[in-house]
Order: C-alpha cells, then sequence, then structure tokens
C-alpha cells in the first residue's frame, strides 16, 4: 500500500503483515518537512486508525537520516511570509500532536539518522524509540528563533528531568544516541545498520498481542500525557505562530540558506 502516487509522495506506507511501515521519503532533502509533507503527516493517523488489518506501526526515514527538520526554503517562502499557509501549518501540527497521542495502535520509531526539529517532535511522540547508534536528536526552534510549541515543551518535562528538558531546549545541542536513552527520550541504541529491522521486528511482537489490551493500556498510559498538555500545547502552538515573522526567526533562517535562496 502507498499514501499517494509512490513516485511522489513525501510519505510512503507499506504493509508487512499486520505492521505498517511510515517512511518520510524525501532522502535527497535529508527527509526535511516541506508543506505537502507537513499536511499528509497530519492526515496520515485517521487513515492508519481505520485500517482494520493493521496491529502495529513503524516509523522511520529513507536512506541515512530520519529528518533533518523544516525545508528551508519553502519555510520561508509559507510560513514566514503566508500568514494564511502558516496558520494552517499550525492547525496541522496541532494535529500531528494530538493525533499521535491519540492513536490506538503501537508506534514504534527507527530513528535511523539525525532527528531534528519536526523530526525529534514525532520520534519523541512514539511509543517505543530505537535509535541508531550513529544518530542523534536535537529540538532547535529556540535557536531558530521560534517557540518549541509543538516540539520539546510538549512531552518532554514527562520524559525527563525538567531541568535537563530546559537545557536542551534552550540550546538546542545535539543529543548523542546514547544520551538520548539515559535520559529517556529513547529505549534503546541499535547498530545502525539494524535499526529498522530490530523495529519491524519489535513492531511484529507488538502486533501479535491481544489487540484490545494492548491499545487500551496504551490509551491509559497515553491519558497521563493527554491530560498533561491540554493546555500546554494550545499556548505553544499560539505563541509559535507570533515567532514567524519575527526579525530574529527570519534571520536564523536566512543564515542557513543558499545566497541564491535568500
Amino acid at each position: 500500500m502507498s499514501n499517494g502516487d509512490a513516485a511522489t509522495s513525501p510519505i510512503t506506507v507499506t504493509a508487512d503483515g499486520g505492521v505498517r511501515i511510515v517512511t518520510l521519503d524525501r532522502p535527497e532533502h535529508g527527509n526535511a518537512v516541506n508543506n505537502t509533507m507537513h499536511r499528509a503527516f497530519s492526515r496520515l493517523w485517521d487513515d492508519l486508525a481505520d485500517d482494520i488489518d493493521a496491529r502495529a506501526v513503524v516509523l522511520t526515514g529513507a536512506g541515512s537520516t530520519f529528518s533533518v527538520g523544516g525545508d528551508l526554503v519553502e519555510w520561508l517562502q509559507n510560513y514566514v511570509e503566508d500568514p494564511v499557509t502558516s496558520r494552517l501549518g499550525m492547525r496541522d501540527a496541532r494535529r500531528i500532536v494530538r493525533d499521535m497521542i491519540d492513536f490506538p495502535l503501537p508506534i514504534v520509531a527507527a530513528v535511523n539518522g539525525p532527528a531534528v526539529g519536526f523530526g525529534c517532535s514525532i520520534a519523541v511522540l512514539c511509543d517505543i524509540v530505537l535509535i541508531s547508534d550513529r544518530a542523534f536528536l536535537a529540538d532547535t526552534h529556540v535557536a531558530s528563533g521560534l517557540v518549541a510549541g509543538d516540539g520539546g515543551s510538549v512531552a518532554w518535562p514527562l520524559l525527563m528531568s525538567l531541568l535537563k528538558a530546559k537545557e536542551y531546549l534552550f540550546l538546542g545541542e545535539r543529543i548523542p544516541a546514547q544520551v538520548a536513552v539515559d535520559i529517556g527520550l529513547a529505549n534503546r541504541v541499535v547498530p545502525h545498520d539494524d535499526v529498522k529491522t530490530e523495529a519491524l521486528a519489535l513492531a511484529h511482537r507488538l502486533a501479535a498481542l491481544p489487540p484490545r489490551a494492548l491499545q487500551d493500556t496504551k490509551r491509559a498510559l497515553n491519558l497521563h500525557l493527554e491530560r498533561a498538555i491540554s493546555g500546554i500545547l494550545e499556548y505553544g502552538i499560539s505563541a509559535e505562530s507570533e515567532c514567524f515573522r519575527t526579525p530574529e526567526h527570519r534571520a536564523a533562517i536566512e543564515r542557513f540558506l543558499p545566497n541564491d535562496e535568500k
């Protein structure tokens, strides 16, 4: 199965028995999220929840990268310069967080390379996170002049010390694979060449469990997260939206753009 035309879709969905493998599929751009991918990802979880044969999901990236974050050229053109697009994008961001938390099936992240910004946010929202020994996490919202509204501020304080969450969110520093495990952002480090294979094997183990018991246990556990974010997400999304057209955000984006794209 495929989410759209396999030749052009920025996200592909394939079936392996009862497991659905979701792949961020822009490898030539480091699986950077553009407007098309963001919109598709926000609608993905309803479609998967309606798949009566699905029992578990693996989320990964094509090539050697999970996702390097936002596509800077398209971000500057659409989110920074077009208030309508930015408003729709933040609506989708809110939907992504809520839908991943509400999604009934277990989600296993196979973090096969750098997971930055958007990539980091969605990896940590999964239920079990396997991370390649060559990968790292980084939430760079603040460093790019944005509030970490749909990122680390939502879930990280429930997964690690509040002080550590502040340090990594304020500075946007890379979190190496083993450190991510040590502080609670990932479950275990896996050799790079094995991370997708191990994630798929784990997803099949989950898919073989009694579905009602597994899904309701996930729901009970995620109620902690859902109740914790009820006010945080709305504030964070609103505050992040207000940052899009600030001079410091535009300056941060332009620092990373090639000269011919500015």
